[in-house]
C-alpha cells in the first residue's frame, strides 16, 4: 500500500522482467472457445497481478490502484507512436472527430483544432510546438485496439472505449477534471507524472457527467502522485479528479481504456419509473384520483413547511411511491438498456476459425465472368452456435419479438443505426434455446421450433446475418 495524505492506496510492485506479448496473448485467446472466458482472461492480463475477483470487490468504483511493473514491454503491441503516424498517413483522420490538439499552459486549457483532415505535416508541427494529441477512437483505425476492446466489452457488460494521448516532453495537455467513466490508464511509451484527487464532495462520487475544467485551487491535495512508466497501469473510478504532465526528459504515450458510462442503477431506474407510472395509471385508480383542490395553497417552495396539511400530502406521495414499485417492468427496462448496449458495442473481430465457419468465410465469389460457389446448405444435422456470447439478444416490442445484434455495428461509435431482425413467433423458443446453449454447438434439428422448416430457416437467417457459425465449414449447395 502507498499512504498519501493519511490515505492508504493500493500499489502493486510486479518486479517482472517479461510478460506475455500481446500478439501471442491474443493468438492464445483466439483458441479459447467461450468468449466470456476470453474476456475474463484478457481483463486479468490487463490488471495482472491483481485477481479480478478482488479488484471488483475491493477497488472497482471505490478507489484508485497503481500497478508498477518494471517491464516496459508488458503492453507492447497495443499501440505505438509509429502506429499513430501510420494512421495519420493512411487514414482519413479528421480534427475534432478523430483527433484533438490541446494545450494547458498558465492554467489555461485550449483546443487548437483546425478544420478538415489531420495530416502529418500539420499534426507533427503542433506536437513540436508543445501541443498534446488525443486520438478519440483508435479502435476505428487499429485492429489490435478493436480486438482488445471488443473482447473486454463482454467483461464489463458495457461498452469499452479508448482514447490515445501523445504528450511532448515538459508539457501538459489537459486541465484537472474528473470523468464519467471507469478509467484504466495504460502507459505505452515514455513516462508521465500523474496526480489523482478524491472527489470533492459526496455529490461528485460516481458522477453522471464529466466535470468542467478545474483550477488548481479548487481541487486540494492529491491522494496519489506517481510517475507512470511504460508497462505501468493506473486505474481510477469516475469522479476522481486527475491531471497528468510530461517530465522534461521524455514524451508520453498512453491509452485510456474506459467503460461504465451511464450504466448505473439510476440509469436503469430512469427507464423503469416512467414505464411503471404509465402502467400504474392504467391499472390502479389510486393513481388517477384527483389532487386536493387546495393543495397549491400549502405545497410548493413558496409555502411554509409548518402547515400540517403538508404532512398528510407527503404521506400520500410516499404511499403511492411504494405502490409504484409493484408495477415496475424491470425486465422490459433491462431489455431497453441491453438494446442501447448492443448499439454501443463494437462488432466482434472474428478469429480465423470463426471466419472460416461463418458467412464471412463463405466461398461465394466472382470468377471468370460469373458468380461461383453461391449458396451453402444448412441441414438438420448441421451443428451451430452463436459467434459470441453477447452478440444478440431477444427483446419484445408489443406482440413482435426482435433480435438485436452487434455483428453489423461500425467500429465508429453509433455510425450505424441499431441492428435488429424480427423473429417469428414459432421460432422464438429456438432462438432462446440457441442463446442459452452457448458455448456448446447444437444441431439445427434440436432447436425447439414447431417444424423442421422453421428450424432450418431460423439457422439460415442467423447465418446470413453473421450471428452464428458452424462446427465445420459448410458445403456448397
Amino acid at each position: 500500500m502507498v499512504e498519501i495524505c493519511g490515505i492508504a492506496l493500493p500499489e502493486v510492485q510486479c518486479g517482472e522482467k517479461s510478460g506475455e506479448a500481446l500478439e501471442a496473448l491474443l493468438s492464445d485467446l483466439a483458441k479459447v472457445s467461450n468468449s466470456r472466458e476470453r474476456a475474463s482472461k484478457l481483463f486479468q492480463w490487463l490488471i495482472h497481478p491483481i485477481p479480478a475477483k478482488s479488484f471488483f470487490r475491493d477497488t472497482w468504483e471505490k478507489k484508485p490502484v497503481l500497478i508498477k511493473r518494471q517491464n516496459p514491454d508488458y503492453y507492447k503491441g497495443l499501440f505505438s507512436t509509429a502506429e499513430f503516424d501510420r494512421i495519420l498517413r493512411q487514414d482519413d483522420v479528421q480534427y475534432g472527430v478523430n483527433l484533438d490538439v490541446t494545450s494547458y499552459t498558465n492554467a489555461k486549457r485550449e483546443t487548437h483544432n483546425p478544420p478538415g483532415r489531420a495530416l502529418p505535416f500539420t499534426v507533427w508541427e503542433f506536437y513540436e510546438s508543445g501541443c498534446s494529441l488525443r486520438m478519440l477512437n483508435p479502435q476505428a483505425f487499429s485492429s489490435t485496439v478493436w480486438s482488445v476492446l471488443s473482447i473486454l466489452q463482454e467483461q464489463f457488460g458495457s461498452m469499452a472505449g479508448a482514447n490515445v494521448y501523445l504528450t511532448p516532453p515538459g508539457t501538459q495537455g489537459f486541465a484537472p477534471h474528473y470523468d464519467d467513466i471507469e478509467a484504466f490508464v495504460v502507459q505505452l511509451e515514455g513516462k508521465k507524472h500523474w496526480r489523482v484527487y478524491n472527489p470533492r464532495s459526496q455529490d461528485e462520487v460516481l458522477p453522471v457527467v464529466s466535470s468542467p475544467n478545474f483550477s488548481q485551487s479548487e481541487i486540494g491535495k492529491p491522494i496519489l502522485e506517481v510517475v507512470l512508466e511504460a508497462g505501468d497501469l493506473l486505474y481510477f473510478p469516475r469522479g476522481f479528479i486527475h491531471q497528468g504532465d510530461c517530465l522534461l526528459d521524455a514524451h508520453s504515450l498512453h491509452i485510456t481504456v474506459s467503460s461504465y458510462q451511464r450504466n448505473s442503477w439510476g440509469n436503469l431506474l430512469a427507464k423503469v419509473v416512467p414505464a411503471a407510472l404509465e402502467m400504474a395509471m392504467e391499472e390502479d385508480v389510486d393513481f388517477r384520483r384527483g389532487l386536493p383542490v387546495d393543495y397549491l395553497t400549502y405545497m410548493g417552495v413558496q409555502n411554509s413547511d409548518k402547515d400540517p396539511r403538508r404532512v398528510q400530502f407527503l404521506c400520500r406521495i410516499e404511499e403511492l411511491m411504494k405502490k409504484l414499485s409493484t408495477f415496475a417492468p424491470v425486465d422490459a427496462a433491462v431489455d431497453q438498456k441491453a438494446r442501447e448496449y448492443l448499439h454501443d458495442c463494437l462488432p466482434p473481430m472474428l478469429t480465423s476459425e470463426e471466419r472460416a465457419s461463418s458467412v464471412q468465410g463463405a466461398p461465394s465469389r466472382w470468377e471468370d465472368g460469373e458468380a461461383v460457389d453461391v449458396g451453402v446448405t444448412i441441414r438438420g444435422q448441421t451443428r451451430v452456435r452463436l459467434i459470441r456470447s453477447g452478440i444478440a439478444r431477444l427483446c419484445s416490442d408489443g406482440e413482435a419479438v426482435w433480435l438485436y445484434y452487434t455483428a453489423d455495428n461500425s467500429r465508429v461509435y453509433h455510425k450505424e443505426e441499431p441492428k435488429s431482425v424480427e423473429i417469428k413467433a414459432e421460432q422464438t423458443d429456438g432462438m432462446e434455446f440457441l442463446i442459452h446453449a452457448y458455448p456448446k454447438f447444437v444441431t439445427v434439428g434440436s432447436l425447439p421450433c414447431e417444424s423442421a422448416e422453421d428450424k432450418v430457416s431460423l439457422a439460415e437467417l442467423l447465418f446470413e446475418k453473421g450471428l452464428i457459425h458452424t462446427a465445420e465449414p459448410l458445403q456448397r449447395s
